[in-house]
Parts: structure tokens; C-alpha cells; sequence
């Protein structure tokens, strides 16, 4: 098969078009022949050698993919529902960038109905990231606010819709007043340009001094004082990435008089049981919203598979609002 390996760590001509033997997927597995594999910031720290593989995965880069049942045990198959040639998408560990890609069978959901394959390869590396961080673990509920930091990203995008789909308000920030008005497109109630405003005085301004329930962060470093300081009492801030840095300072006196909660979560190494639960919730709750046209993939760009280090150098300019997605059908 056809994939994307990551020659040496460094810049994105370390992507390289290869040759690779058809992955076997071991017990809870299933095989799946990928038409279209999303790009993600994750991808990008592998290929730099800033985001180590877990033990047993592949060291291919690529975190979602969707295309066809391929193979998998039949009592596997029947346990998760599946069977040779259902159209699914997944969430894997590794080695979605690739004509072929093993997943574990809880992992994988079917195509929302409408969607196509490219469109539902755009789904799983930030909607079980979005609904693990905001929903079930900083609880955020009908009526509260949440702030998205880096609204239009493939995560902002999300977050947008599935808070506003769920009956939240949304402040999200951005980096430029088209990417603003794209978030304001997309369901968001606010809209700040970073760059030209404090996001902080700003969410003070537009809740009238109460704060934000909850706070999704990608940024870190000098983000988080301010994040602390435009949270409600009983705020919860819910950290994924860490973009501005590792390095923070915050008014710990702060969070004692409000009350507030900090979690950091990363999702790739958790068990197959945590991330198949996961995969159940969203099932349930999220793939119905979807298929009824209340939540879409926003995709600015699908480019072939041998161009991934465009596609990477892209993501790295922070130039395209919402998804990158790599096509593997000539």
C-alpha cells in the first residue's frame, strides 16, 4: 500500500510517499481501506519528533481516517456492528496516513447520513476531542458560556457548533476579522480578534463582568492568567494544547475565591475502552445532529495524499479555517 512516512524529524518535506505492507489487525481490530485521512496539529509535533508514538502503533502519522470495512475477525465485526464494506470513519493512534489503516472496532462510527467519506474523515480527531474536554470533562451545560481560544482551528470550528447545537452561549477569539466573521458564520455569539483586542476585558465586556463557565484552551503560557481571570466563580478551564508555551504564571488566589477547576488531557495514549466509550457518546448524542444538518465537517482544503507536506505547511501557517484532508482516490 501507498502511505505517508515521516523520513527524519523535522520540517514538512519530511513527509515522504512510501511503500508499506498492508497492516493485520490484531483481536478488536478492523482493517479499513481509507479514502480520505484528516490532518491535525498532533500530526505536525510527530513529524517534528515533539509527539512520541505509544507503544504498538505505528509510527505512520495520521490520527483519523474514513473509507471501507476491509477485514477484521467476524466476531469483531458482529460485536461492533460492522461488516465488510460499511463506510466508517475512526479515530486510530497512528498510522491513518495510508491507503490502509487498522483501528479498534469501538473506535470506528459509521458515516453520518449525507456525509461523504472526505467530509466524515474531518470528524473524529476533534469531536472526541471536543466532547471529551467541554461536555464530559468541564461539563458544560445548557444556558453557560464557553470560550474558544483559536475559534476558526479544526477544535474551534467543533466546539462552535456542538455548544451551540447543545444550547450554550459562544465567545470564541481568532486571529484576523475574516477569521472572526467565519466563526460568527459558523454559530458563534462573539467574536474577538486577538491580535487587536484583550480577549480578557472583552469576555468582562460581553458578560457583563460575570466571566465564562468554561475556558477551551490550545494556547497556554501567557493565556492562562487572563483565562483565570475571566472565568466565573465555579469556571472551569479545560487545557489540550500548549502553542504559547509551557511556561505559565497565574493568580493561584484567584482560583481559591472562585472556585475554579483546571484539567489537562491528552486523548492518544488513553485505553480503547476510554476513547470506545467516547465513541458511544458521540454515537448517541452528536452523529444525530450531524445527520440532520445542525452540525457540518467545515473542510477549507482536501489535497492529495503525496502532497501531505503542503497540507502540513499549511496547518503550520494558521491560514485556513477549519479542516486539511488528505485524498487517496487519483
Amino acid at each position: 500500500m501507498r502511505a505517508i512516512q515521516i523520513s527524519a524529524p523535522g520540517g514538512p518535506e519530511a513527509l515522504q510517499l512510501c511503500e508499506r505492507p498492508v497492516p493485520e489487525p490484531r483481536p478488536g481490530e478492523v482493517l479499513i481501506q481509507v479514502v480520505a485521512s484528516g490532518v491535525n496539529r498532533p500530526d505536525v509535533l510527530q513529524r517534528k519528533g515533539l509527539y512520541p508514538v505509544p507503544p504498538g502503533v505505528s509510527d505512520l502519522p495520521g490520527l483519523e481516517v474514513a473509507g471501507t470495512v476491509a477485514g477484521g475477525a467476524s466476531a469483531d465485526l458482529a460485536a461492533a456492528g460492522l461488516g465488510l464494506g460499511d463506510e466508517v470513519c475512526a479515530l486510530v493512534a497512528g498510522g491513518g496516513y495510508a491507503e490502509f489503516c487498522v483501528a479498534p472496532a469501538g473506535q470506528c462510527l459509521p458515516v453520518p447520513r449525507g456525509l461523504s467519506l472526505v467530509e466524515a474523515a474531518s470528524l473524529p480527531e476533534t469531536f472526541f476531542t471536543v466532547w471529551q474536554n467541554v461536555f464530559f470533562i468541564a461539563r458544560l451545560a445548557p444556558g453557560e458560556t464557553l470560550l474558544v481560544q483559536g475559534g476558526s482551528s479544526g477544535i474551534g470550528v467543533t466546539a462552535i457548533q456542538l455548544a451551540k447545537a447543545m444550547g450554550s452561549t459562544v465567545i470564541v477569539t481568532a486571529g484576523s476579522d475574516d477569521k472572526c466573521a467565519a466563526c460568527l458564520a459558523l454559530g458563534a455569539d462573539h467574536a474577538i480578534n486577538y491580535r487587536t483586542q484583550d480577549f480578557a476585558t472583552e469576555v468582562k465586556r460581553i458578560t457583563d463582568g460575570r466571566g465564562v463557565d468554561v475556558v477551551l484552551d490550545m494556547v497556554a503560557g501567557d493565556y492562562l492568567a487572563r483565562e483565570i481571570a475571566c472565568l466565573a466563580e465555579d469556571g472551569r478551564l479545560a487545557l489540550i494544547a500548549t502553542q504559547g508555551g509551557n511556561a505559565a504564571q497565574m493568580d493561584a488566589g484567584m482560583v481559591l475565591r472562585k472556585r475554579l477547576t483546571l484539567t489537562g488531557s491528552t486523548l492518544r495514549p488513553r485505553s480503547v475502552a476510554y476513547k470506545s466509550a467516547l465513541a458511544q457518546d458521540l454515537r448517541s448524542e452528536v452523529w444525530p445532529l450531524i445527520a440532520a444538518g445542525r452540525i457540518k465537517p467545515v473542510i477549507y482544503q482536501v489535497f492529495p495524499a503525496a502532497q501531505a507536506a503542503q497540507a502540513h505547511a499549511l496547518m503550520e501557517s494558521s491560514a485556513h479555517i477549519g479542516k486539511l484532508v488528505l485524498g487517496w482516490r487519483d
